[in-house]
């Protein structure tokens, strides 16, 4: 019986026994699982149960149903001073009114009390904040300002996060006084109250600079995400004690594959190589695919304070002109990036692949390999794709192997397609900067066939590796990707027949082929990107698990991140839970030492993930935003990518994205039409949708907010259209403030699945309305690997 399993049944029973109170041994002995480790499954479930606020535990350690009416959730608020609670990914948010929010902040994870129940089934029920269990802001960045605002205080700081715009922060004597102007970090010591419900009150406790000093931008980011950015001194002197070569030592028990052609293939500015690839043709016709991984595990021991710091940050961060690297980059960039010409230690992965894309053989072990060149994308391009004489003479040596591995790319993106693996081909753009961070230029990555070559190679790593273990049926840590919400997934099928494409298929039998058929059919078509843009918000995120329950997107029934350790610690906990099972075995004693914390580790590291994701792109956004400073009041072609009660976010050609704001319509009075996603005038009957190519002028852009106001140049080129909004105005069409209203309680939708992803959210606040915020993310690659 899997996790998920035994929360329905755990629930159920206490639903049904909902007066009486069991302990955690009780409730194991009266599900009767034939399992060892039985005990351990029903507090993991019980504990996962109390956190979604479906159970409570009493003083005695006894577990009894949550009310009916009482949840736990994240409270999100609005400017006008109303909110939502989220309390679980299938239902709709809790309402909360501005006199019952308890003072609650965005994020704060809030127990609420349901007053209302809802009859709409568009509309979630009302409530009321009954308590603030924990605070999600206990530091903020932003610049000071000295002179007492109020008796008792030094100055006060203006905030960064757009969050905490309508809060004003008060700043005690009893940390730091910086100068006027410079930003800083300070600790919440008091939060919003009734005598002061817009105030914070905090110490300064470090200063990070002048605002307009190179890097201090990215920096205030950083700070407002709380990403870990220096190692601690106990750390760097750890990184230093390891040798910067392979000893003869670290040979011991490994095997030597240093004479096989291995090479690193990877973008030009990349320095930490985590993979190394080897292909040849068998003379079975199969073919060899050899992945092969720095193996950090052997310097990052586990419980020293290198592999904890590692577990803090969680994965590499990646900004416009620097990384934030999840280890010392003694380690990172040197001792375990596969640098070429020299030997280095690996966690290798060698396959036997046949004509249709099946492993039919694989072996896992530890090595010792040499890189035999550094490619890049672009030089693998040239080669494959260009014919490029001179690049092709150039590696002569090795141009028979890329072209066996452009064969075997083949082979294996066929079979994903056949099972329907998803494809999403979104427009990624790198920002050019100068040496002091000013961004100069906006420019699109070419995702070649190089890129994809890699990826697939990475794919079918990731896969032989969690379907070895699944069937081991040990404890295993895994990348999944679960099923769609069905009503999410209807909504999204409604949404396409309504743009005029029938889905082929059952609808209410979800499976990756049918979102795929979808895809294929609009390809090329102006309205690919739209539904493209669609299909993601139907999707739940990918995380980390310890549940095998495979991977949606990619069609995948086994899937795991083996592939890049040196930028994310679950890749390192895969590599030390291979080694740890080929040295110890399989039997109790071995599996027991990583059962209980895997399910935790899943949990932390999904979520410093989200962390990494949002930081970077809202470095992006932030630095977009300045480039776009010296182009106020040119004209731009652009394309709608979402249609809102307020107005409409555009995207241009380089990636950059705006606002449209419904007051700056001023050619008609528009509505909003619901079930097609569009804007139409009431008057002239023009139609706005997503995927619709307008032209826009820049009209104003607010750096320190990252958001870019547009207004159309032409609004009569537009199309009109027979559609009408509804005759009864209830204040929610062409809603001119900008403003969410209570009718705008949807679910919220998770972002992209294939790799680091962030979370688009349906219920826009005002504040993100105004501030020209995203819609939604898009698709995160590093690299071209997911």
């Amino acid at each position: 019986m899997n996790e998920q399993n035994i929360q329905t049944q755990l629930a159920s029973f206490l639903k049904a026994n909902h007066t009486q109170s069991f302990s955690a041994q009780i409730l194991t002995d009266g599900l009767r699982l034939d399992d060892a480790h039985a005990f351990t499954k029903v507090v993991q479930a019980l504990a996962q149960l109390e956190r979604e606020g479906q159970v409570v535990v009493d003083e005695t350690g006894a577990f009894s149903y949550a009310p009916e009416n009482v949840k736990i959730g994240v409270f999100h608020g609005n400017d006008k001073g109303f909110g939502f609670v989220n309390y679980a990914e299938d239902a709709l948010d809790v309402f909360v009114s501005p006199n019952n929010t308890l003072h609650a902040l965005n994020g704060d994870q809030v127990q609420v009390e349901i007053t209302r129940k809802s009859n709409d089934p568009s509309r979630g029920p009302e409530g009321k904040v009954t308590e603030i269990i924990t605070h999600h802001y206990e530091k903020v960045v932003g610049q000071f300002s000295l002179g007492a605002v109020k008796s008792g205080f030094i100055g006060s700081i203006k905030l960064t996060d757009k969050k905490l715009l309508n809060y004003e922060f008060l700043v005690t004597d009893s940390g730091l006084t910086p100068q006027d102007g410079e930003v800083v970090t300070a600790d919440i010591v008091s939060y919003p109250t009734d005598e002061m419900p817009k105030a914070l009150v905090g110490l300064v406790t470090e200063v990070i600079g002048f605002k307009d000093e190179p890097g201090i931008d990215i920096l205030q980011i950083v700070y407002n995400h709380d990403v870990p950015h220096e190692f601690p001194k106990e750390v760097l002197e750890q990184a230093q004690m390891i040798p910067d070569h392979v000893t003869q030592a670290d040979r011991v028990g490994r095997e030597d594959i240093t004479d096989q052609p291995l090479v690193t293939i990877d973008s030009i500015e990349s320095k930490d190589l985590d993979d190394a690839v080897v292909v040849w043709k068998m003379d079975n016709g199969n073919y060899h695919l050899g992945v092969h991984i720095a193996d950090v595990s052997h310097y990052a021991v586990e419980g020293t304070p290198l592999d904890i710091e590692a577990y803090n940050r969680g994965t590499s961060v990646y900004l416009t002109d620097r990384v934030i690297p999840m280890l010392p980059r003694n380690i990172s960039n040197g001792i375990a990036s596969l640098n070429p010409g020299v030997e280095r230690l690996a966690m290798s992965a060698e396959m036997e692949i046949d004509m249709q894309g099946n492993v039919v053989n694989h072996r896992l072990h530890t090595s010792v390999m040499k890189s035999h060149a550094r490619m890049t994308y672009v030089a693998v391009n040239e080669i494959l794709e260009d014919h490029n004489a001179a690049t092709r003479a150039e590696y002569q040596t090795l141009v028979p192997m890329f072209e066996t591995m452009e064969e075997l790319h083949n082979i294996l993106l066929a079979k994903r397609k056949r099972r329907g693996a998803i494809e999403f081909d979104a427009p990624e753009a790198k920002i050019i900067v100068d040496p002091n961070g000013k961004p100069t230029d906006i420019v699109l990555r070419n995702r070649g066939l190089s890129e994809r070559m890699i990826e697939s190679f990475m794919l079918a790593a990731n896969e032989t590796v969690a379907e070895h273990f699944d069937r081991l049926h040990v404890p295993f840590l895994y990348r999944i990707h679960e099923l769609p919400d069905e009503q999410r997934a209807q909504s999204f099928f409604e949404f396409v027949q309504a743009l005029g494409h029938p889905v082929k298929g059952d609808a209410k039998k979800l499976a990756p082929k049918l979102f795929q058929n979808v895809l294929k059919d609009l390809a090329g078509k102006p309205e690919e990107q739209m539904v493209s843009t669609m299909m993601l918000r139907s999707m739940k995120q990918a995380k980390y698990s310890n549940e095998p329950v495979g991977h949606f997107g990619l069609g995948a029934e086994y899937y795991s991140h083996f592939t890049s350790p040196i930028r994310r610690y679950p890749d390192l906990t895969v590599h030390r839970l291979i080694k740890w099972y080929a040295e110890n075995g399989l039997d109790e004693k071995a599996t027991a030492k990583y059962r209980d914390k895997l399910a935790t580790i899943g949990e932390e590291t999904s979520q410093k993930e989200r962390r990494a994701i949002d930081t970077e792109r809202d470095t992006d956004a932030m630095k977009k935003a300045e480039f776009m400073e010296e182009h106020v009041g040119e004209t731009f072609d652009a394309v709608v990518n979402s249609v809102l009660k307020f107005g409409m976010f555009v995207s241009l050609d380089n990636t950059v994205e705006g606002l449209i704001h419904i007051s700056n319509m001023t050619d008609d009075y528009y509505q909003f039409i619901d079930s097609h996603m569009a804007l139409v005038g009431r008057r002239s009957h023009r139609i706005f949708q997503i995927g619709q190519k307008i032209k826009v002028r820049l009209v104003r852009v607010d750096k320190a907010q990252s958001a870019l106001d547009f207004v159309l140049v032409d609004p009569k080129a537009a199309p009109t259209t027979t559609l009408r909004a509804p005759q009864v105005d209830n204040g929610s069409f062409g809603n001119k403030d900008g403003g969410s209203d209570r009718n705008n309680n949807h679910r919220r939708t998770d972002g992209k699945f294939g790799s680091n992803n962030g979370k688009g959210k349906s219920n826009f606040t005002k504040n993100q309305a105004k501030n020209g915020a995203k819609f939604g993310k898009k698709p995160h690659h590093h690299q071209g690997k997911r």
